[in-house]
């Protein structure tokens, strides 16, 4: 797994926690999100893919391997900062300051969108559908990882990093899935970190694509963890 290096990271908003996959334990945690990306991507090489809430950049340098050109969007104002970083780490992407209620590209411009852990900061989900839909091409994929509503997770979280997650999504995190499932085809959906599908799961990831794409068989896994209107 290719992350940014921890040295190289920017800290672009109070809930910019890319530290914490450097952490003992929880970056075990938390790097799970990231390899349910990377088993859904499967190997694929892409001409565009954007990263939606992209952050410090951690996972850019994994999804450069994958796509041509890379593009990222945030509603942070540290694109330039990011980007110089990324260029050390060899990485190159195309950063953009915008919410995905309104991305600044043009129609079906990508054929591979990614979201990790961003959606359940977003109030409006519907008109963010909308969006990824309009530049999202008819033959795309959309993969979403999010954290599962959980009392017993949210105390854990609290007791490592004394974060408030109902403080952080308030009430969210329980319409991401069925608010994108909805708007978009499933084609797969694998859950992590357990492998026992009676323990709590931490992280969902959604593979999807547009209802106007061929619809293929749907598969559910579940996985232990592992020691973009015209740019301009």
């Amino acid at each position: 797994m290719r992350l940014l290096p921890q040295e190289l990271l920017v800290k672009t908003g109070p809930v910019d926690h890319a530290e914490w996959n450097f952490r003992p334990f929880l970056g075990l945690v938390s790097r799970t999100r990231f390899r349910l990306v990377r088993n859904m991507l499967n190997g694929g090489k892409f001409e565009r893919l954007l990263e939606i809430g992209y952050g410090s950049g951690v996972l850019m340098p994994e999804l450069a391997l994958h796509a041509r050109e890379l593009y990222g969007v945030d509603v942070h104002c540290h694109a330039d900062a990011v980007s110089e970083r990324l260029a050390r780490a060899n990485t190159d992407a195309k950063l953009y300051s915008a919410p995905v209620t309104s991305l600044p590209f043009p129609d079906r411009y990508f054929d591979c969108i990614v979201g990790v852990s961003v959606f359940e900061f977003v109030d409006d989900l519907e008109t963010a559908c909308d969006e990824i839909e309009r530049v999202l091409n008819d033959q795309g994929v959309f993969l979403v990882v999010t954290p599962h509503d959980s009392p017993i997770l949210d105390a854990g979280l609290r007791l490592l990093t004394r974060e408030n997650a109902k403080k952080d999504f308030a009430d969210r995190r329980k319409n991401v899935i069925p608010t994108f499932c909805r708007r978009f085809a499933l084609v797969e959906e694998r859950a992590a970190p357990w492998a026992n599908p009676s323990m709590p799961k931490l992280y969902t990831g959604l593979k999807l694509v547009s209802h106007v794409s061929a619809r293929p068989s749907i598969t559910t896994e579940s996985h232990p963890s592992s020691p973009l209107r015209q740019a301009s």
